[in-house]
């Protein structure tokens, strides 16, 4: 890395190494700019400095994180206002987010909303993070779309396992923290995505 630290940062790359990124894993592999531990952030914060980073991926992280709290707080601290945060996990209706032994949790779109300050309404964790969800997209593979057909996919999409593979959402850091406030809860709006 060079001296000036890099304002895009790559969350629990393992192999996928960047130029240009900060590279932070669990494990210490070639190229790992920080090892750290992800499940670890409400006792040992991210050695990162705050208000820094423009553009943030986690690319199957998430799933595998008993904590995850924790560590959107934390990702929320080290990103800039307005940052953008992509992640990507395995959706909890496909065989894909427990075919994986260590995967300890399934996701939906509307975890993302746990993300958020404004969800926080009648229950407090602890969480101070605070990130609105820009775009979710549930990926379907074209073989599965076009078998279902376009027009029954989206009640599909609720009530049948294996159609949607992935989830693919770009959250915001709102910073400052939006009030805990129902009004501000946004409903959660997805697009199908054939890949």
């Amino acid at each position: 890395m060079s001296e000036a630290m890099a304002t895009r940062l790559n969350v629990g790359c393992g192999r996928d190494i960047r130029e240009g990124w900060v590279n932070i894993d669990g494990a210490a592999l070639p190229g790992i700019d920080f090892t750290v531990d992800l499940d670890d952030c409400g006792e040992s914060p991210l050695p990162l400095p705050g208000d820094h980073f423009e553009r943030l991926e986690m690319i199957h992280v998430l799933e595998h994180l008993r904590h995850p709290l924790p560590l959107m707080q934390e990702l929320w601290r080290v990103a800039a206002p307005g940052a953008r945060l992509f992640v990507k996990v395995p959706h909890a209706g496909h065989d894909d987010a427990w075919v994986d032994p260590t995967h300890v949790r399934a996701i939906t779109p509307h975890t993302f909303t746990y993300f958020a300050q404004p969800k926080y309404v009648d229950m407090d964790y602890g969480y101070t993070g605070d990130w609105r969800v820009e775009r979710c997209d549930l990926i379907v593979l074209r073989n599965i779309f076009n078998s279902i057909g376009r027009e029954r996919l989206p009640e599909a999409v609720i009530r049948d396992r294996n159609v949607v593979k992935e989830i693919a959402v770009t959250l915001i850091a709102e910073k400052p923290t939006r009030p805990r406030d129902k009004a501000l809860q946004e409903e959660l709006v997805y697009n199908i995505v054939a890949v």
